[in-house]
């Protein structure tokens, strides 16, 4: 069969469309039907799409403003949310400086700083959601007042401040206080474990009590140089005397602590950023705490048996200028303030103002003496009375005329003796009386005293053109200005100096953290009057205290030659301005031939005994005096005194040095 024969299969091809009629009917859509009338109708359900867009919507915008808010936190602000985050987590605490020691001249502490402790509290923790308890802070403070010697109330406003998680409630508590609270803390803390094993609340309301070391100003010795040294008040600050005014060294530097806390409590496993506290410089004084004690001592038992208002005793080193005690009476204890008088808190000797009376004669006799007006024989015949501008004048006691030299003027302390010898100084009075001005100022009588002490009176001394016609002759003897102790010791120390006056000093240097001292600047020094005038001053002083006719025997010291001046003055009350009592007052130096030390007393408003500065200061005068001389070791000189005539006989004057005035008479 040939290819051509053979039968064809057929392939189908493509398919093409049946006919309507012919393709099978699958699963015909029924329909609609009307209901009929009467049935009820179907219901038809909506299509999902549109609420599934909704939702979609929705869910985008909500997962956008999460991205917004995201981004904002994480990148736009995320410093200050962490700063927030940092203020809650990380607390600060500073870090006191140690502060620094003073000491005597002999390395003797005074003043020193001890461990203590701060108690703080985290108010957060006395919120009722915290403590369990709706009135914690109540609570607390009515138990802490009566450790920490506080008011319950201010405790309370304290551990209820807002927006805290620290405050104060004491400063530089004893570690016995500390002590105390630690175990009311473990008391409160059982009580509130029983009590939530009981299904209790579990209140604590001394959870939020905390401390911090610190350190507490301690005075060794009591009130020993308390008007020197003055005191720290409660934020550790000086607050009075060498402590307000070397404040800033003593003090050092503070330190901080940052750290992260939970719940008022330190993390120890974050770490911390330390900031180290510098301590403070160490002062070394120039009191000798012994020569302090005998002086305090000596001034407040006569300040006790006179039944004064107060008094000061001042002990200086003539050569140096330096301050070896300066005592007051009565005193204070700085470490318990809370029993100081306010009234003796100061330091009396440098803020007390007075007239000194006549232990200011000493500079009118150096103008009298360095002028060349007069010799200590120089012939002064003293009336009962002197009649001088709109007053009469006296001495202390009614006298016949006396026959005096000027060295007995200034022996027996005679007022118009006194004003008869400084009327030489001029040719007219006002010209007499710029010259004594002159001397008085250059003594440093009206200026500070150099110790640049805080609240140090720099006394009154008015110019001589404003001198009323009283003052004209009362200043003279020491009445009609005003002094404190200091400088009238400094007087004296200036002519035991031989005429040069050394601003008086009470800190001989610092020491610094690393051990080094550093000497206090040289104090300035002045030449007020000759050599030579001071010598015969000091001769003449010694009439005072050596001869029979002197005011100052009380103050002779066995073994030593003795230089003085006695001074009882009309005392200025001042309640009411008025003179009102007196001051008793003497100052000299020893030895008087080769003068070491200075001492100066005054007391205020003597009632009970006598009330003249040589019955009552000078015995003072010769306690401190042999108690200086001996801790110092100061030999005795074995010289004789000058042994200057105190009277003459009266007669035909030999030939005039100077020319007289009505009432003198020069002698040989």
């Amino acid at each position: 069969m040939s290819p051509q024969d053979t039968p064809r299969r057929r392939v189908p091809g493509p398919g093409r469309p049946r006919p309507a009629a012919d393709r099978p009917r699958v699963n015909p859509r029924p329909a609609a039907r009307r209901p009929a009338a009467g049935a009820p109708r179907a219901l038809r359900l909506g299509s999902p799409r549109p609420r599934l867009r909704l939702v979609g919507i929705g869910l985008t915008l909500v997962m956008l403003a999460f991205t917004v808010r995201l981004l904002q936190v994480q990148a736009v602000d995320a410093s200050t949310y962490s700063a927030k985050a940092s203020a809650n987590r990380f607390t600060t605490v500073t870090l006191a400086a140690e502060r620094g020691e003073i000491t005597d001249r002999k390395g003797v502490a005074l003043a020193i700083s001890v461990d203590a402790h701060d108690i703080t509290a985290d108010p957060q923790m006395f919120t009722p959601q915290e403590s369990k308890a709706p009135d914690a802070p109540e609570q607390a403070a009515a138990l802490l007042a009566p450790i920490l010697g506080a008011d319950a109330g201010e405790l309370a406003a304290k551990l209820k401040t807002k927006k805290s998680r620290y405050v104060v409630l004491a400063r530089r508590q004893t570690p016995q206080v500390l002590h105390q609270i630690k175990d009311l803390k473990r008391v409160f803390a059982d009580k509130a474990a029983a009590d939530r094993r009981n299904n209790g609340p579990g209140a604590n309301v001394l959870a939020g009590v905390f401390s911090e070391d610190s350190s507490k100003r301690v005075y060794p010795n009591g009130d020993l140089a308390a008007g020197i040294l003055g005191y720290v008040n409660a934020e550790g600050r000086g607050g009075g005397g060498l402590e307000s005014s070397l404040d800033r060294k003593l003090a050092g530097r503070d330190g901080t602590i940052t750290y992260a806390q939970s719940g008022g409590r330190r993390v120890p496993t974050a770490g911390s950023n330390e900031k180290p506290a510098v301590p403070g410089e160490d002062i070394e004084l120039t009191i000798d705490r012994d020569i302090q004690w005998a002086a305090q001592s000596a001034i407040a038992e006569q300040v006790r048996a006179s039944e004064a208002d107060r008094g000061y005793v001042i002990v200086q080193d003539t050569r140096t200028g330096e301050v070896l005690a300066m005592a007051n009476a009565p005193g204070f204890d700085p470490n318990d303030l809370s029993r100081a008088s306010s009234a003796a808190m100061g330091n009396a000797a440098l803020q007390d103002v007075y007239e000194p009376g006549s232990t200011a004669k000493v500079i009118s006799m150096a103008a009298v003496l360095e002028e060349k007006k007069a010799t200590p024989e120089t012939r002064v015949e003293v009336p009962n009375r002197l009649h001088r501008g709109d007053r009469l004048f006296k001495d202390d006691i009614d006298h016949p005329t006396w026959y005096l030299t000027l060295n007995g003027v200034l022996a027996k302390s005679s007022n118009i003796g006194t004003i008869l010898a400084t009327g030489q100084l001029g040719p007219t009075q006002p010209d007499a009386n710029r010259v004594l001005h002159s001397y008085l100022d250059k003594f440093g009588i009206g200026r500070p005293t150099g110790l640049d002490y805080p609240g140090e009176s720099r006394g009154i001394l008015a110019r001589p053109e404003a001198w009323s016609t009283s003052q004209q002759y009362t200043i003279p003897f020491g009445q009609g200005l005003s002094v404190n102790a200091m400088q009238a010791a400094s007087v004296y120390s200036t002519i035991a100096n031989g005429g040069v006056r050394i601003e008086p000093t009470l800190v001989r240097g610092t020491k610094g953290p690393d051990g080094r001292f550093t000497p206090a600047p040289a104090p300035e020094q002045t030449r007020v009057i000759s050599e030579e005038t001071a010598r015969t001053l000091a001769q003449m002083l010694e009439s005072v205290v050596d001869d029979q006719e002197g005011t100052g025997t009380k103050a002779r010291i066995p073994g030593y030659r003795v230089g003085g001046k006695t001074g009882t003055s009309n005392r200025v009350d001042p309640a009411t301005g008025r003179y009102k009592g007196y001051t008793a007052s003497f100052a000299g130096f020893a030895p008087a031939d080769d003068p070491r030390i200075t001492v100066y007393c005054a007391i205020q408003n003597p009632t009970k005994g006598s009330y003249f500065g040589g019955q009552i200061c000078g015995p003072i005068y010769k306690k401190v005096m042999e108690f200086a001389l001996k801790t110092l070791r100061v030999a005795p000189t074995g010289t004789a005194p000058a042994g200057l005539p105190v009277t003459y006989e009266p007669g035909p004057p030999a030939a005039p040095q100077t020319a007289p005035r009505p009432g003198t008479t020069p002698g040989r």
